[in-house]
């Protein structure tokens, strides 16, 4: 270690003030004369020499008369920067200040240096006084310095008269100079070190750049900004009660927001309500019925006022209703429960709203935890304990048909027809089977063929003895094409189709009442899909397969497909996506399909096949059905214009989705077409005696009649402005305009 008295340190840095040059330019040492040998001990201690005593003498006189001298001179005119100057007169002022003073040193072991100033004659004695250099075996620092890490930092060779020079840098632990006036520092606890080029009077060199210290200054700029960002978040810690004003307004109470330079946090509180009142730890459950409307007044009170509730349909599981009848003595709905006592329905929640005692009641019942004696909530997954269901009589013999009848490619009038097998090779199995004749056994395939366990390749007949070509339910070239298909058909006793249909509609209800808007005008298809009704729907499906829809009423057949209608295209949306472009909406409507009776039905078959009497889809030259379809015989005699106004393709300008019942059909599809003519299926521009109209109309003008039939049939469903209006352009007598809208082919999601 380099040992230097205190008070010569001090002079050395005042002398580089005054002289305005950093001090390790007064420590320049011959390359050529330093011990090679020393070279890492050098590098370790960073600028050191060996120096056996004397005193350290500038042009005869001692340091200190030097350093006196200097603080008693102008630092321009005068000094040691006056004889700086002698060797460059013509270079500029602040070359002359900034002049680096090079030692041509000779250092010997007796401590003598003769020192010439920018290349003249005169030569000074450099005397220091005792420089101890002393090994410690045990270092303070294991770890070097930044500039003695840097090779380029520790020393620099000059070229200077010929000779090589190394100018090695103090040691860190040294003081470091101060900085000129006029220069300033960033950081206020180091100064980066002031690199001036380094000259002579024959040849000036340029200084190199240290590129070191460009990484150094990223370093201190990345700690600076990673220690402030520690301070604010310390800050924040210590004073919780400083965040209230970074809060936003439109966050919940219990919600805290504020935002840093490129932090955002948010604080939520455990405890307490989101209106902040005490928290509830109970639960709210009540039953209901779909299309209650006392149930919908509950569940609306319910969400209005935040509280989250369980609610159990007893339409959508029917053991429920037992339990209801247990608990509370009546079937009747709603049954609100708070945990497992039973709070009462409508007219008791209003009751208790308007005196204001039902805070009080919602703390002191729901202020515990729930008791396992309450409502059990219901559970995705599981279907309830139904009565045992009956098996078709002829199941036995179509599993044996299965099993024995050559299943096999046929040729028939040109045409290779699939998977199919000869009549004669069924009824030859039958009698085998049931050791019965072929006039009985033809019976059975007739039987077959009327429950649609097989069916005629072509449609053509029922079933008959002969060289006549059948197939399986299961084997239809339709088969993929149908959603409600899982992989082997319903063998069991078809149900009645208006259960069917009554059980659709309750569930389709219950998700609409728990998964569309209030105006249901938007759905949650999302929702919808891990809805535990939405799965139970799907399992009813299966009994569509073999349903006899010929049983139904007028009535029941049309709420039958448009109820089917309605739910097919929830259902299509969640598993195809809703159309984007004119082809995917050929697949939307025509391939994606249900079995529905043994045939297969799609949304484009529903509407024109069916609802429209068989009539020409819009832009199409074929109609849904031939004329030996079997589907035929359900289509209407006569179409009925109301019924697109109850039919909801999933589009944002159609009607809303809605489900009917057979007793009130009709009133209920003249309700929906009034509110959707009422809301914006149709405007009346007087001073341009023009009526807008839904595009519905244009593309299904042959149901709705000529232009101003059109518009008489409407004025039955329009408000008393539209109504007026309208009623003043067609009694006039002049020329009335008829625009259609844009149609939004957007999903109503």
């Amino acid at each position: 270690m380099l040992l230097v008295p205190l008070y010569k340190l001090q002079l050395l840095a005042s002398l580089s003030i005054n002289t305005k040059a950093p001090l390790f330019r007064y420590f320049h040492f011959p390359k050529r004369e330093m011990d090679l040998s020393k070279e890492e001990e050098h590098a370790n201690l960073g600028s050191t020499a060996a120096v056996n005593g004397g005193s350290t003498k500038i042009n005869g006189k001692h340091l200190d008369e030097v350093v006196l001298d200097a603080k008693n001179q102008s630092p321009v005119n005068g000094g040691i920067d006056e004889e700086l100057s002698n060797g460059n007169s013509e270079s500029s002022d602040d070359d002359e200040r900034y002049a680096p003073v090079n030692f041509s040193n000779s250092v010997d072991v007796d401590g003598n240096s003769n020192v010439s100033y920018n290349g003249s004659d005169t030569s000074a004695d450099l005397e220091f006084g005792k420089i101890a250099i002393e090994e410690r075996e045990d270092r303070v620092d294991d770890e070097p310095s930044e500039m003695d890490v840097a090779g380029e930092n520790t020393a620099r060779d000059l070229n200077i008269d010929g000779d090589v020079e190394r100018m090695i840098r103090p040691h860190s632990m040294l003081p470091k100079p101060e900085a000129p006036p006029g220069v300033t520092c960033s950081p206020p606890e180091e100064c980066p070190p002031i690199h001036r080029s380094l000259s002579s009077p024959e040849k000036t060199t340029a200084a190199a750049v240290d590129m070191p210290s460009i990484g150094k200054f990223i370093r201190e700029k990345s700690n600076s900004f990673s220690a402030a960002i520690a301070r604010r978040l310390s800050s924040l810690k210590e004073n919780d009660d400083d965040l209230k004003p970074f809060a936003e307004p439109d966050l919940k109470p219990n919600v805290t927001e504020f935002n840093l330079s490129g932090l955002k946090v948010i604080v939520k509180l455990k405890n307490g309500s989101e209106n902040g009142e005490v928290e509830l730890k109970g639960r709210i459950s009540f039953f209901s019925r779909s299309n209650c409307r006392d149930c919908s007044a509950v569940r609306s009170f319910f969400r209005g006022r935040g509280l989250k509730f369980v609610e159990i349909n007893i339409d959508v599981y029917p053991t429920r209703e037992k339990e209801l009848v247990e608990r509370t003595g009546s079937s009747s709905v709603p049954q609100i429960f708070f945990n497992e006592k039973l709070f009462g329905g409508l007219v008791v929640l209003n009751s208790m709203r308007n005196s204001g005692l039902l805070e009080q009641k919602l703390k002191e019942m729901l202020g515990r935890k729930c008791p396992d004696d309450a409502p059990v909530p219901p559970v995705y997954g599981f279907d309830d304990p139904e009565e045992e269901e009956r098996t078709d009589e002829m199941v036995r013999i179509v599993r044996v048909l299965r099993q024995r009848l050559p299943i096999q490619d046929r040729l028939m009038k040109i045409k290779i027809v699939k998977n199919c097998f000869a009549g004669a090779e069924l009824v030859e199995v039958v009698v085998q089977h049931l050791d019965c004749g072929r006039k009985k056994a033809v019976e059975i395939g007739k039987q077959l063929a009327e429950k649609h366990f097989i069916h005629h390749v072509f449609g053509n007949n029922e079933f008959e003895d002969g060289n006549h070509f059948y197939r399986f339910l299961e084997h239809e070239p339709f088969i993929p094409r149908c959603f409600n298909f899982r992989g082997s058909p319903n063998d069991g006793e078809p149900k009645p189709a208006s259960i069917v249909s009554h059980r659709l509609a309750k569930i389709m209800s219950a998700v609409l009442e728990s998964y569309a808007s209030e105006d249901r005008h938007h759905l949650d298809y999302v929702g919808i899909s891990n809805s535990e009704e939405f799965r139970r729907y799907i399992n009813l499906l299966q009994d569509l397969h073999r349903v006899d829809i010929t049983a139904l009423s007028a009535d029941e057949k049309l709420v039958f497909f448009l109820n089917l209608y309605n739910a097919m295209v929830i259902h299509a949306v969640i598993r195809v996506g809703h159309p984007g472009g004119v082809i995917d909406r050929r697949y939307f409507f025509s391939d994606f399909q249900y079995l529905v009776g043994g045939h297969p039905y799609s949304l484009t078959t529903i509407q024109n096949g069916i609802l429209r009497s068989n009539r020409r889809p819009p832009y199409s030259l074929s109609k849904s059905f031939g004329a030996e379809d079997k589907r035929l015989e359900l289509a209407f005699s006569k179409v009925n214009p109301l019924i697109h106004f109850g039919l909801c393709n999933g589009t944002k300008s159609s009607p809303i989705v809605r489900f009917f019942t057979p007793k009130g059909v009709e009133s209920e599809l003249r309700y929906a077409t009034r509110e959707f003519f009422q809301r914006d299926g149709m405007e009346v521009d007087l001073a341009k005696r023009t009526v807008y109209l839904t595009r519905i109309m244009k593309w299904f003008n042959m149901d709705f009649g000529q232009d101003k039939e059109m518009l008489k049939w409407i004025l039955n469903y329009l408000d008393a402005t539209k109504a007026g209006l309208l009623t003043h352009l067609l009694g006039d007598g002049g020329p009335i305009n008829i625009a259609y809208q844009n149609y939004d082919w957007s999903v109503n999601s």
